[in-house]
């Protein structure tokens, strides 16, 4: 019996196949599980409201049943809605630094528009070497998304077997993937202080409301009405309608200031992918 002679190995498919694509992780850091955020923020607007607001001496006769004798003892009197909206101010605020801090890390060391700038001049020089050199020194999400790109443009100026069609469709789904790495991480948490711009508002809301009914109680009771529990009722709905207020709208000014930096960086993005296309479809037969 003749011996069987082993099989050669099966060519790739296609030439596309054999291009490896590193793997790529977000240069972006940022906090993870916002809800640890929530529960430190919590913690601490607790402890505020029983240990600072309700400190004895904040209140005539030095206990919280007597009248408030400055602005943290009126705050205090607002009730349990209090401490709740405390905690989703501190969301924000925490939230909006840590957003403040991934965006200034994803933008980079320099002025995006001058660095778009000075890429394009690369790449109608082209130059890629320098392009990429400037990546590495711009750092920031649109500079990862253009030396991630460049690498390719460098694989596809190399290869002899696809198509110029195949190549640009390459250097496309390049720009797409990247940019779809970088996204996500800059838009991350956004989507809670979204929540909390109608949140704070609603739950201030619900905190006048219960004021208001404490002070129709106490205009109800029979007899002389009684001004302690009158005034109770009213600071409740003053406070926790401030408090909603002031959340709600910084939590919607944060949301759209963030939002609008991330745009800039997408049409960067955008701009610098288009960009690198057209150049190698100019300059390649």
């Amino acid at each position: 019996m003749e011996s069987q002679k082993p099989m050669a190995p099966k060519p790739a498919a296609t030439a596309a196949a054999k291009i490896k694509k590193e793997e790529k992780i977000s240069n972006i850091r940022g906090i993870k599980n916002a809800f640890i955020v929530i529960l430190c923020c919590c913690a601490a607007a607790v402890c505020i409201f029983l240990f600072g607001m309700g400190y004895g001496g904040n209140f005539e006769g030095g206990t919280t049943d007597g009248h408030p004798l400055n602005l943290a003892g009126t705050v205090y009197k607002g009730g349990f809605i209090v401490p709740i909206l405390m905690t989703l101010l501190l969301t924000v605020i925490v939230l909006s630094i840590e957003r403040w801090i991934a965006l200034s890390s994803a933008t980079g060391k320099g002025n995006t528009t001058k660095f778009v700038a000075d890429i394009k001049a690369d790449l109608a020089a082209n130059n890629i070497d320098a392009a990429m050199k400037r990546c590495k020194d711009q750092k920031g999400s649109v500079a990862s998304v253009v030396y991630n790109t460049l690498v390719r443009y460098k694989e596809m100026d190399a290869n002899t077997t696809l198509s110029k069609e195949q190549k640009l469709t390459t250097l496309r789904n390049e720009v797409e993937e990247a940019t779809a790495l970088e996204m996500p991480a800059l838009s991350q948490n956004l989507p809670i202080v979204a929540t909390l711009t109608t949140l704070g508002t609603l739950v201030g809301l619900l905190g006048t409301v219960m004021g208001m009914i404490k002070s129709f109680q106490a205009l109800a009771s029979s007899g002389s009405p009684d001004s302690t529990e009158l005034s109770t009722g009213i600071s409740e709905a003053l406070v926790n309608t401030a408090f909603g207020i002031a959340t709600g709208a910084f939590a919607v000014i944060s949301y759209n200031f963030f939002t609008n930096k991330i745009d800039n960086l997408s049409y960067a993005i955008d701009e610098i992918g288009f960009s690198i296309v057209a150049t190698f479809a100019a300059t390649h037969k």
